[in-house]
């Protein structure tokens, strides 16, 4: 950072140990005025009625979304929230955005809010259906490649980092390393939860910058099929020992053909909800991998079902105390597919920069090239051409909905199978996904009619910069 911006990150530091430290003289009041210094420093950033929102929210008398943020204010570590607060808020949404802006009209290409990165190929199980399991066993990114890629991003204004694999907790030393390298980063980690005990949680609450999304199938039942007789119970038991810690986590879910009903069950949510989780992950099942389960996809009756079910969950009213995401149904809000660098991409244990985390394909090594160079590779620039690949975004991906998009982009750019273990021909992938795709397009078309929804402001940067120089 410069020391500009050291400077304001202080000041914004000082304000929130101001706010933080009287909030439970005056609750309400106080959090009124921590929307006021977040609308003083972000300005029109943000829009005039996000503001505004936050604060009828606040004021509103036994609200849901209200007692949701009493319940963090009780629960979470003083120290969590604070760096949750800053480094997510502040360093990540205010000043990373801006300089994300900025960077992308300077390089002409995607610049991500976030990157994923996998620390490791290592895991300690082997779910059934799951993509990392074909990535085998024996490759990491080294702590100085992790240090490296954090601060090459930094000056490209990316704060927020997350952590797939393998399973990155194998690594849980070198990510403690990481965070204490970047206390301006926010780090999340999505895990299979049995390697996290009181040390490591301990070591979680210190550095204050590290959260987790801990991986769940739905009961003991279901989750134990796919995922191993146990596996249940110790997730339940890494959830209480970081509630215990005061620790801010959430569930990570891959809903499927036979898991759906009960992983959106209100007992369910009910449960996890109960164990400390503040947020739930819901991600569709994808057929990635020579040995892709293809019959756990979804039929679209289930997934029109979850389209409505994930809104009913984290409405205003009603549904559950809990923050819910699904990108393939949330496409409304990110203006279509977000890979390819546009706000994230994925690198994997090989080196291998990608543009999704479910898409295995890629001609930049970051062994090889710097971040910004990986960002221009040709099918990231093939991604920043053709997005939004849909026009209604409840069909967002190039691989699941648009499959003939992939197929185009890879073959065009020459882009070759980064699996780690099963290269995959990307004609394999995509015709595992066409009828998917085929079957899933008039339920598609006919929610986007009917339903009223919202359009996120999209920008194809090439287009708008193209249209600007020309206007010159």
């Amino acid at each position: 950072m410069t020391t500009k911006e050291k400077a304001e990150r202080a000041l914004a530091g000082k304000a929130l140990d101001g706010v933080l430290g009287y909030i439970n003289r005056d609750r309400r009041n106080n959090l009124l005025k921590l929307v006021d210094v977040a609308e003083k420093i972000a300005g029109d950033m943000f829009a005039p009625e996000s503001y505004a929102g936050a604060r009828e929210l606040i004021r509103e008398q036994d609200g849901k979304w209200i007692g949701y943020v009493d319940r963090i204010l009780d629960e979470l570590d003083p120290q969590v929230i604070r760096m949750t607060a800053l480094n997510l808020g502040y360093q990540a949404a205010y000043l990373g955005t801006k300089t994300i802006r900025e960077k992308r009209a300077e390089h002409q290409c995607n610049i991500p809010w976030l990157i994923l990165m996998d620390p490791t190929s290592a895991c300690n199980m082997h779910c059934t259906g799951c993509w990392a399991a074909e990535y085998g066993h024996k490759l990491n990114l080294t702590l100085e490649e992790m240090d490296s890629i954090v601060t090459q991003g930094k000056e490209l204004g990316i704060y927020f980092y997350m952590f797939t694999g393998g399973e990155p907790l194998v690594r849980k030393a070198d990510l403690i390393r990481l965070c204490e390298r970047h206390p301006e980063c926010a780090f999340h980690a999505f895990t299979n939860g049995t390697l996290i005990d009181d040390a490591f949680c301990a070591e979680m609450r210190r550095v204050g910058n590290f959260s987790v999304s801990v991986s769940l199938e739905g009961f003991e039942a279901e989750n134990d099929a796919r995922r191993g007789a146990g596996n249940f119970r110790a997730v339940m038991d890494a959830m209480a020992r970081m509630k215990r810690h005061g620790l801010l986590f959430g569930a990570s879910i891959c809903y499927t053909r036979q898991n759906i009903d009960a992983v959106t069950s209100d007992a369910f949510l009910d449960q996890i909800v109960d164990a400390g989780c503040r947020f739930a992950w819901y991600f569709h099942y994808m057929p990635v991998g020579s040995e892709a389960a293809v019959e756990l996809l979804p039929t679209p009756e289930q997934r029109e079902y979850m389209y409505h079910r994930v809104r009913e969950i984290r409405g205003r009213s009603g549904g559950k105390p809990i923050f819910t995401m699904d990108f393939q149904n949330d496409g409304e809000f990110t203006g279509g597919c977000i890979a390819g660098g546009r706000n994230f991409l994925h690198i994997n244990a090989g080196g291998d920069v990608e543009p999704c985390v479910f898409v295995h394909y890629s001609s930049a090594n970051i062994r090889e090239v710097s971040l910004l160079e990986a960002l221009k590779q040709p099918l990231f620039m093939a991604y920043r051409d053709g997005q939004p690949f849909n026009g209604n975004h409840l069909r967002p991906c190039p691989m699941l909905e648009n499959p003939e998009h992939l197929l185009r982009m890879v073959q065009k750019t020459g882009a070759h199978s980064t699996d780690l273990q099963s290269p995959e021909a990307v004609e394999d992938l995509c015709g595992k996904c066409r009828a998917y795709a085929e079957g899933w397009r008039p339920v598609a078309e006919r929610l986007w009619q009917e339903n009223p929804h919202y359009v996120e402001r999209y920008e194809n940067y090439k287009k708008v910069y193209t249209q600007a120089k020309s206007e010159e």
